[in-house]
Formats: C-alpha cells, structure tokens, sequence
C-alpha cells in the first residue's frame, strides 16, 4: 500500500504557492528555510515528480506541480473540516448569508451540508437575491457574506470559482433566423448580458433583444421553445439545449466567475470557516455526462459538462 501524502508537507507546499518563495513560505509556516526545503524534497520524492522551478527571485509551480495544487487544498480542507467535527470549543453564533437563487440550487445543498456537520452550533440565515442586490447588502451591514457573481467592474470579491461560458439555443430548432440574433437575457445590468452584447457587437454581428426577464425559468423557456438564444455557464446546460459555437457564428466568451463578498467587520472565525467549506464544495464540483446534446440537424453530440446541469440565470 503506497504511504500516504503529509498533511504538514503538503501545508507548506500550498504556502510556497501561496507566497511565492520559499523565504516568506518559512516564515509563515514557523520553520526555517532549510527545513521547507528538505519537506519539499521529500514530497517529491513521495510523488515522484518535479513541483518547483525557479522563476527569477522566486519560483513557480511546473505542470506536476500545478497539478497537486487542486490536491492539497482539498486534502487540507478536509483534514480542517475533520479536526472541527470533534473540536469541543466549536464554533457557536449566526452567520447572514446571500445568495443568487441559482447558486442557492446548485451549490449550496452541499455547502450547508458540510458546513452543519462540522459546525452544527451555527445557524445560517440565507437570503436569495440577485447579485447587484446582495452586494449592496453586503455594504450596508445586512449581510456578513454573499456568493455573487464576479464582476470587478462593480463589486470586490474573491474569485472561488471559474467555468466557461457558453451561447445556447434549442436542440430541437433551428435557430431563430441567422440576422439578426434573438437573445433571451437579464436586466440591463447583468454582467452576463454585457458580455453577450460586446461580443456579439465585437465581431459585427446584428443583434435583437427578444426577451428580458429576471426570472431564470422565462429565459431558459425562450431558449428550449426555439424562439431565443442566450447563455450559460457550463455547469448549467440542460438537455434540450446545444451549444453554439464560432462554427455557427458565435464569438467566444469570457469564462463566468463566482465570488465571494464578506462584510468588513463580521465575525472573522465564521466567515473563514464557512468560506473554506464553499471553497471545498466547489472544488469537488465534478464533471458529468449528460444525456447527448444535438445538433441544428437532430444528430447526437457528445458533451462533457460541469456540475448538476440546473438551469442559471437569476445570478445575472
């Protein structure tokens, strides 16, 4: 049976990354510099591959080393989140918490799941709203954390997690006339929206706006009745949708982010808590095989996609 990864080698490894070099490593981690880079050899050693190379002053991670990363943060996490489950002096208070509804649908079961085994003495008020709206809570100190969509032009959050965005129209239509494009999106405002528009103006393409709605169900609606295009994270493609691309005269988009906002000032023993558990949650987000989508001429196309394949929307 292989030996198993060290917990402590693979906290220094996440440090190095973290910090950039060795040097400010070791002193995060209250060891001098040789011994983190007597760990470092052995956890190389351990998996057999090189994880640093020298980058000028510092050093940066290689191709194996990027690798473990996503591995050790995880292992990490999970070994905090084990040590919590039997920690007597848990956690205790509440933690206000936003959401966009669509988030609130794919990632949050497995948020709170985890979150109440380790720290069942917390309770979590959670309040649904778009992310303009959340953010805006967030600065009047009626929410401690919100889950949003990142958008630097409007909101500071930390990025937790990254996917494609992708155009979308119905599997079982053709599209709605080749000029102009029909699109089915959010509020004025959306992030997403603006997104589709520039590119779609970036490349000359004549566009209509069809449909504007807040709510995810009309959109996604407009969509699989053939009647609009519009688009989605890669996460939230459902059966009876396609994706388009630069073949049918689509321009690539920006990967969508989700952020993370956390009011100044909130407890700061909960909210790194509970952000380290929905970091891990949608670090564990896989990929999954959902039923072929089809082509504008009904043959099947094989898609890998990620997450639960819900429909999203509302976080626009």
């Amino acid at each position: 049976m292989a030996a198993p990864l060290d917990i402590d080698q693979l906290q220094t490894f996440v440090a190095i990354v973290d910090n950039g070099s060795f040097t400010r490593a070791a002193e995060q981690v209250f060891k001098t510099q040789s011994a983190v880079s007597m760990q470092m050899r052995r956890l190389e050693e351990r998996v057999g591959k090189q994880l640093f190379t020298k980058d000028g002053r510092g050093v940066r991670l290689t191709d194996e080393g990027d690798k473990l990363l996503n591995y050790a943060r995880r292992i990490i996490r999970l070994n905090n989140e084990a040590i919590a489950a039997f920690d007597d002096n848990r956690l205790e208070g509440s933690l206000r918490i936003g959401t966009p509804d669509d988030y609130a649908d794919r990632y949050m079961p497995d948020i709170i799941g985890r979150f109440a085994k380790s720290h069942p003495n917390v309770e979590l008020y959670i309040v649904c709203e778009d992310s303009n709206d959340l953010a805006d809570r967030i600065k009047r100190g009626e929410l401690d954390m919100a889950l949003v969509t990142h958008n630097p032009r409007t909101r500071d959050s930390e990025v937790v997690r990254s996917e494609p965005l992708c155009w979308v129209a119905s599997a079982n239509h053709a599209l709605p006339g080749a000029r102009p494009v029909q699109l089915a999106v959010g509020r004025h405002d959306c992030r997403w929206r603006q997104l589709a528009i520039g590119a779609l103006e970036g490349v000359g393409r004549e566009y209509r706006i069809l449909f504007t709605s807040w709510s995810a169900t009309v959109v996604a609606s407009a969509v699989l009745a053939g009647m609009a295009v519009s688009i989605l994270p890669e996460s939230a493609l459902r059966t009876g949708m396609r994706v388009l691309t630069q073949a049918d005269g689509f321009p690539p988009l920006p990967p969508v982010q989700i952020g993370l906002m956390r009011r100044p000032g909130a407890p700061a023993s909960l909210t790194t808590a509970l952000s380290n558990h929905i970091i891990a949650s949608l670090d564990n987000i896989s990929s999954v095989e959902l039923p072929p989508l089809q082509d504008e001429e009904g043959r099947h196309v094989a898609r890998q996609v990620r997450g639960r394949g819900n429909q999203s929307l509302a976080s626009w």
